[in-house]
């Protein structure tokens, strides 16, 4: 597996650390129309929000934008880039190389892995090649859905029964309905929810925000049940600091919820240590492969919320992580494919490799009894 310079991509704060300074005690109701007026200069700072940290926030929206390549810094072209981070459809035999003698296990980010990224995200539907591809793999390896989406949502997209699903960044976690021929012995189905207690807080953010961001054309107020989703793809990009700041406003009040950035979103989750990362480890665990040695998870997936699932393949030093995108970025994923078809490619190469090597084993098995069948006879 080639090296990388690796660095932290999360991109979470806390909203109230914004504050410069708590503000003075609201002045008596001024007139009808002189209410601008009447704010004392630090209010409207607090208000309109410091032009540094305004900025700050702007630049790291555009960061999250794949039409934005600041992330080209890291890297003098996409061709050395690509050295570093080579195609997993290219680089396939190696990885089945490296993998040779243990159990893959496959985690699938949902939106940009499975289906395009599109403007509106109720229309993110995965095709029915992608469908059947996600149904072939699971026949013969565990695999889950790991996505940002409220668990419901993706269900409805990918429509099959038979895998893990894990929604709000692996908040909401859910084993196969049909039940799973992967899940051994002894093990109880997986029903997980570690943010729920912060439901009623997350239901009262997203009302507000919907309110609050009704004036800005193009945003987009997503809840995915143990998060919200702020989507700012259809939003002009001179309203993005607007945006970020309207958001933040309403992040003041509650300091138990912390903002996340996404690829062009904004997300509010609760505070806790809980993520995408965290998710994967407690769906190997569910599988009754936390202990093993002889386990290979492959993660696939396009976004920054990604990088704590590669992060943790990484420092656990088995399996690999894989970044879908057509632009270098800076990842702790050991490979890269360009796009959801390439994805596709991938995954029916798996499919093909594990029905071959089946075959095989098969072929070799009967072999082995016949010899067996012709030995008795003497």
């Amino acid at each position: 597996m080639t090296k990388q310079n690796l660095s932290n991509a999360k991109f979470c704060v806390n909203p109230t650390i914004f504050m410069v300074e708590k503000p003075p005690p609201p002045p008596p109701p001024p007139p009808r129309g002189s209410y601008i007026n009447n704010i004392p200069r630090k209010t409207l700072v607090e208000i309109n929000g410091d032009p540094r940290i305004m900025k700050s926030w702007v630049d790291s929206m555009r960061a999250s934008s794949p039409t934005h390549h600041m992330s080209t810094n890291l890297y003098e072209d996409k061709t050395s880039w690509m050295v570093h981070h080579p195609s997993a459809v290219d680089m396939f035999e190696d990885i089945i190389n490296v993998s040779k003698g243990k159990k893959i296990v496959m985690f699938l980010d949902y939106d940009g892995t499975l289906s395009p990224i599109v403007d509106d995200p109720d229309q993110a539907f995965m095709s029915d090649d992608m469908r059947g591809t996600v149904r072939k793999l699971a026949r013969y390896f565990p695999t889950a859905i790991v996505s940002g989406r409220c668990r419901d949502k993706v269900y409805n997209f990918v429509q099959l029964a038979e895998l893990y699903y894990a929604g709000s960044h692996g908040m909401d976690i859910k084993g196969p309905s049909k039940g799973s021929k992967y899940s051994k012995k002894g093990t109880q189905a997986v029903l997980f929810q570690p943010a729920s207690k912060f439901l009623p807080m997350i239901v009262e953010v997203y009302k507000e925000l919907l309110d609050k961001t009704k004036s800005i054309e193009g945003v987009r107020v997503e809840s995915n049940k143990f998060c919200v989703s702020v989507h700012f793809r259809c939003v002009d990009e001179k309203k993005w600091g607007e945006l970020s700041q309207e958001v933040r406003l309403v992040l003041k009040e509650y300091p138990k919820l912390k903002l996340c950035q996404g690829r062009k979103v904004l997300e509010i989750r609760p505070i806790i240590k809980w993520d995408k990362g965290k998710a994967l480890q407690f769906l190997l665990q569910s599988l009754g492969y936390a202990k093993c040695n002889d386990v290979f998870p492959i993660y696939i997936g396009d976004d920054r919320t990604d990088e704590d699932a590669f992060k943790v393949l990484r420092e656990r030093r088995q399996g690999l992580g894989i970044l879908v995108s057509k632009t270098p970025k800076d990842t702790h994923a050991s490979y890269s494919l360009q796009e959801p078809s390439e994805v596709m490619k991938f995954l029916l190469l798996l499919v093909e490799w594990k029905r071959l090597s089946l075959r095989k084993q098969s072929r070799i098995q009967k072999q082995l009894e016949d010899i067996k069948a012709s030995l008795i006879k003497y």
